[in-house]
């Protein structure tokens, strides 16, 4: 065989990792997976390592017993798949998503007000970006309607509708969030849609009247909670005392009463609270939540509760242990409770490619107890970031400079990293409190995210040759 049988080529964007004793490519441009032959595996190595020509090649793989046919092959192989470019072709542009691109999720803020006084609250805490001063503590009949018409006029052609409701407290305005949910399930039924809701709570006004109605209406609860006593020292009252002992009876009868959708546990994770495995293991199998996910506090790197890097690299060892023991449950068809690779496997699984980190502004928007349009929860009540108000729609303008700063496009960075589909940048709030801009790319997070990253992919790549159908359940329908 010739030199001239195979099209010059250069290294496409790919990123290769292992899984299991197998060897995988995730390729950038697409976010597509493949397991690749041993034949592919010298050729991606080749053509990372030199701008070597076809003759290069040839007598590289020739000299580890490769057939000149499955050479040939192979390139022809990952030229199709994009993992070896022919000269002079381009990347494939990212496609924006469309103007006035319809709403998928609304988040109602039904109060700012809370009756916890966390440490670290991003809403009220030293970093807050909330400006309340002379609106509504709490949303009232008429504007949660308001609200509720605004989506579904913005989420036109959208079948499926999803509410979650936030605050403050959730749960200080209860008898608003009940009629919401009456309001909102008979205006989708009237227009031939489905809508279901969430919402987090702090779960310390939890009642069995309460619960009974979230599980009669399978409504999708999350509970703020960092861990055992020692480790929830930071969600405390105003006064100083722990709310713990509080929360813990509340938790055990929810989960005991409301069967109709997982129970979800959400941990911040601060300077003090960062023993992952202990934390997991008490909201797991002492107290039966069945999803946990863990995220850093957002706040400014000079906090006390702020996470130093060597405490951030405890916290990712720790998350790999984990996502070992989620493989092992994949693998035998068992469910596993941590979230953080759950989510990074649908997103795989659905070959994400984002240009946002995020749905906020764009498919996502909040409203607050004012009717003010906020990108998302975090941004509810801030003059500075709001995107219109419920009366008036979405301030078009306002929103393409929140997205166009947003884009990935726009984090130079970002642009070399493999790891841009799915992270593309991260958090717009982490990205505004650490660097005043929310379009700045959270660069004290980029080897973290690609190490993650990297963990997750073995995790998918491992189950999709030992057992395969359990991915199927990320299918997107």
């Amino acid at each position: 065989m010739s030199a001239a049988t195979i099209a010059p080529f250069r290294a496409g964007e790919f990123h290769l990792f292992t899984a299991r004793g197998r060897d995988f490519v995730y390729l950038v441009p697409s976010g597509g997976i493949f397991e690749l032959t041993p034949a592919a595996r010298q050729i991606l190595d080749f053509a990372q390592r030199t701008d070597a020509d076809s003759e290069d090649l040839i007598a590289h793989l020739a000299n580890v017993g490769f057939a000149e046919l499955e050479i040939e092959e192979t390139v022809t192989d990952l030229i199709d798949a994009g993992a070896l470019l022919a000269p002079g072709t381009a990347p494939e542009p990212r496609i924006d998503p469309p103007k006035n691109f319809p709403l998928q999720t609304l988040v109602l803020n039904l109060t700012n007000q809370c009756n916890l006084s966390c440490k670290y609250c991003y809403e009220y805490g030293d970093d807050k970006v909330a400006t309340p001063e002379g609106k509504p503590k709490f949303m009232d009949t008429e504007t949660s309607r308001a609200a509720i018409d605004f989506y579904f006029a913005e989420s036109q052609g959208t079948k499926a509708l999803h509410v979650t409701f936030f605050g403050g407290e959730t749960l200080m305005n209860f008898p608003l969030l009940k009629e919401v949910v009456d309001y909102a399930t008979n205006k989708a039924k009237s227009e031939g849609r489905f809508i279901d809701f969430s919402l987090t709570t702090n779960a310390t006004l939890l009642t069995p009247a309460i619960i009974d109605f979230l599980a009669a209406n399978r409504i999708g609860v999350t509970v703020s909670i960092d861990g055992p006593p020692e480790m929830n020292a930071l969600r405390v009252y105003q006064n100083g005392r722990g709310s713990y002992d509080i929360i813990a009876p509340k938790i055990k009868l929810l989960l005991e009463k409301h069967k109709t959708r997982p129970i979800a546990a959400r941990v911040t994770l601060t300077a003090d609270v960062t023993d992952v495995l202990k934390i997991f293991r008490h909201l797991t199998q002492d107290m039966g939540f069945q999803e946990v996910g863990f995220a850093p506090v957002t706040t400014s790197e000079n906090r006390l509760y702020a996470i130093g890097g060597s405490k951030m690299d405890s916290v990712l060892e720790q998350f790999k242990l984990l996502a070992q023991e989620y493989l092992d449950a994949a693998v035998e068809g068992r469910h596993h409770a941590f979230s953080n690779v759950t989510d990074t496997l649908s997103e795989l699984y659905n070959g994400v490619n984002k240009s946002h980190p995020c749905g906020a502004g764009l498919g996502l928007a909040a409203v607050g107890p004012s009717g003010d349009i906020s990108p998302c929860h975090r941004f509810v009540d801030s003059d500075t970031h709001s995107l219109g108000h419920i009366s008036t729609g979405i301030d078009r303008a306002k929103q393409d400079d929140f997205l166009h700063r947003g884009h990935i496009n726009q984090k130079y960075d970002c642009h070399t990293c493999w790891a841009r589909p799915l992270c593309a940048g991260g958090c717009h709030h982490e990205a505004y409190v650490r660097y005043g801009d929310t379009g700045h790319p959270n660069l004290h997070y980029c080897d973290w995210i690609r190490d993650w990253t990297d963990t997750c992919l073995s995790v998918f790549g491992a189950i999709s040759t030992h057992n395969p159908v359990f991915l199927e359940k990320f299918e997107k329908r």
